[in-house]
């Protein structure tokens, strides 16, 4: 009896409790699973809430950690170099698995008959076209409109920003750091409370997502969700592990260490609700803050692998739908082109649907209204999306700590063998921040700073 109730206190265990009870609501009662849409919406809008505060305050108190702050360049450059590989890569994998099953074939559908309506909504959402551009979206247009707009990249440059002018300071800005560092305890400690609403958020989505689309609707494009999720599992077994094998730690070890957070993507259809817990078990594995803070944010951003594997199979598979021959030259375009979209829908609700939209706007050699194939069975393949780029953040993440130096490997192995342990929920979510016996976060500022 005792063992039951340990395991049912287990938060992965309650969420898959969660999802296992949304599918059979929605199932069976589909029109009362499609109103429970609010309680998955409500959750990830509260998680939603606390990332910008939490994504700047891990920042800070990372660059200000860091012994020397020049190195903080080099080890975005090499995680830039990272995303943008496993990204190619990524594109690859959807190209050759959707040529190679070929989903669409024989399903000789008219472009002309296809419903335009249904890119309306989304051609608004469509992310900055241009480097240009996308650079200035990034910048915020004031010190707390960064935080409004719900962005991590505009957190991102913010956070990098005052990180770096903190250090140039000198003790003028302990009680600045102070203050973060009380602030990130606090803001841990709520999302810790926020988590336990993790099954009931998941409950909702699923028995939304089942009530709304149904089951069934997966028979009629079933081909293309098993494409899409045979290349997924490929990238992520293949690619990934052998990623993790090359810098001597298992892929399945990590999986199993963060299973709370894959089952909450996998409920919830998004990445972002676990980016705070990440932060905290990546640094718990023994990646230094400063790597963490860095790192993981921009791979929210940058290493969206689940959705550039998406990008280039939807695509063929509307090609090969509409009896479309694309050449190799226009599939290399292409390509290219969803090099930049895949980047430049990053925060955007629905972001891999909306960076399939800005793809085809641009490429005028495939029906925008193609889309309307598969609108009404993207929702099933966004689990897939969220939990490969969730993967593939999780794993990035440690290499890069690895190549910089800045993961005790002792630590790695350790807790990666022995799989997550629970202990007291503050003293998880805090995720290493050391307090005084006072209660006060302590701040240590580089040795040429404290003399200033």
């Amino acid at each position: 009896m005792q063992a039951a109730k340990k395991i049912l206190k287990m938060l992965y265990v309650q969420v898959l409790i969660g999802l296992v009870l949304g599918i059979t609501v929605g199932h069976y009662w589909p029109e009362f699973g499609a109103s429970l849409k609010p309680l998955g919406d409500g959750f990830v809008k509260l998680v939603k809430m606390m990332i910008a505060p939490i994504v700047f305050c891990t920042i800070v108190s990372g660059i200000t950690s860091l012994g020397d702050t020049k190195g903080v360049g080099k080890t975005l450059l090499k995680a830039m170099g990272l995303f943008y590989v496993l990204t190619i890569i990524a594109l690859l994998t959807g190209l050759v698995a959707v040529i190679a099953l070929q989903p669409g074939a024989g399903m000789h559908i008219d472009p002309t008959h296809l419903d335009a309506g249904v890119v309306a909504k989304y051609t608004s959402k469509v992310p900055p076209s241009g480097f240009a551009e996308f650079v200035l979206h990034i910048i915020p247009s004031s010190f707390f409109g960064a935080f409004s707009e719900g962005e991590v990249l505009p957190v991102l440059l913010l956070a990098c920003l005052c990180g770096f002018g903190l250090t140039r300071i000198g003790k003028v800005g302990q009680t600045v750091l102070i203050g973060i560092h009380a602030f990130s305890h606090m803001l841990f400690a709520a999302f810790s409370l926020i988590m336990k609403l993790a099954p009931l958020g998941a409950f909702g989505a699923m028995a939304f997502t089942v009530g709304k689309y149904g089951i069934k609707s997966i028979g009629s494009l079933g081909l293309l969700i098993g494409t899409f999720y045979t290349a997924c599992i490929f990238f992520v077994v293949v690619v990934l592990g052998l990623l993790c094998y090359m810098h001597k730690f298992k892929l399945w070890q990590l999986l199993r260490y963060i299973r709370e957070e894959l089952l909450v993507v996998l409920g919830t259809s998004s990445s972002e609700p676990v980016l705070p817990r990440l932060l905290m078990k990546l640094e718990r594995v023994g990646c230094k803050k400063g790597v963490v803070g860095l790192v993981l944010p921009t791979g929210y951003s940058f290493n969206l692998d689940g959705t550039a594997i998406y990008l280039t199979l939807a695509s063929l598979f509307i090609a090969q739908a509409c009896d479309i021959t694309l050449s190799w030259g226009q599939i290399a375009g292409m390509l290219g082109l969803m090099l930049l979209t895949s980047k430049g829908a990053a925060g955007v609700t629905g972001s891999g649907f909306v960076a399939l939209v800005a793809t085809l706007t641009v490429m005028h050699d495939l029906p925008v209204a193609g889309v309307a194939i598969i609108v009404g069975i993207d929702r099933f393949m966004s689990e897939a999306r969220a939990l490969t780029s969730t993967m593939s953040n999780a794993v990035a993440c440690i290499v890069v700590a690895k190549w910089e130096g800045a993961c005790d490997e002792q630590v790695l192995q350790r807790e990666l063998a022995r799989g997550y342990v629970p202990g007291n929920e503050v003293e998880e979510a805090e995720a290493g921040l050391q307090a005084t016996p006072a209660g006060v976060a302590h701040v240590t500022l580089k040795p040429e700073l404290q003399a200033h």
